[in-house]
């Protein structure tokens, strides 16, 4: 099988929803974590396009020296306001506000040094300026069969819309 590099093209039945790419976040998550991400009885693929459907958020970023998001369901562009190649084009750095740079860094060397995560809260902003706080994501590393590592992915269900600066 050949195997696709981010990034990624959108996630359509021709390239099984990127199967691989979603087989590797499962694994990894649930090498880490425990848990599932979803039932763990579906294939790649099929897992793959109700992932993309979900009604929570599931995202990845690359190994880049600043990192490239590779993935996003469609609640992660919903949120973020992006399309497709707008997401798969911007460093994952710039989904978190300036000041709130410094703090998602650290999130992820913890995440680097320990391999996950799953208490992070912290706000967020989509392309128009709108703001919003999740909170209880799951960051993870994502890291293959042969432990070599292809980035970091999150996942989250709970988030709010902020109203102003103030919140």
């Amino acid at each position: 099988m050949n195997r696709l590099e981010p990034p990624f093209p959108p996630p359509a039945q021709v390239n099984a929803f990127l199967a691989d790419h979603i087989g590797l976040l499962r694994r990894s998550y649930r090498h880490l974590t425990g848990r599932d991400l979803i039932d763990s009885g579906l294939t790649d693929q099929a897992a793959a396009l109700a992932l993309f459907e979900a009604p929570f958020a599931l995202l990845s970023h690359g190994t880049q020296a600043d990192p490239i998001l590779a993935y996003g369901n469609r609640t992660v562009l919903r949120l973020f306001e992006l399309t497709w190649e707008q997401l798969t084009a911007m460093p994952s750095r710039y989904t978190a506000q300036a000041p709130n740079r410094q703090e998602r860094a650290r999130l992820l060397q913890q995440v680097t040094a320990r391999g996950y995560i799953d208490d992070y809260c912290g706000v967020r902003v989509a392309a128009s300026g709108r703001r919003f706080m999740i909170e209880n994501a799951c960051v993870w590393n994502l890291v293959d069969a042969g432990g070599a590592c292809h980035g970091q992915a999150a996942t989250f269900s709970h988030w709010r819309y902020l109203e102003s600066s103030a919140d």
